[in-house]
């Protein structure tokens, strides 16, 4: 799993669960959230790429998409 998620897990369950986040938690949690954001805007922009390349047949560039793609998600099987 990737430790952004893990953490964001840790802190949606302190505060659903147990008590307030800490202003510290709180910050910790944007940043994660943020980060998640990102992460998601740059699988869907390879995705569209990916589209792209496939309608175009520019399928060296599709693998190298794919590839990229891979290597992001990857992080989550860790």
């Amino acid at each position: 799993m990737w430790g952004v998620h893990q953490r964001l897990a840790e802190l949606w369950n302190i505060q659903s669960n147990q008590r307030a986040l800490t202003e510290e938690e709180m910050s910790e949690f944007k940043i994660c959230l943020d980060a998640n954001m990102h992460k998601c805007r740059k699988v869907a922009a390879l995705k569209n790429l990916s589209l792209l390349a496939s309608m175009t047949n520019d399928n060296d560039w599709q693998h190298e998409l794919c590839n990229q793609i891979e290597e992001l998600y990857a992080d989550f099987h860790s």
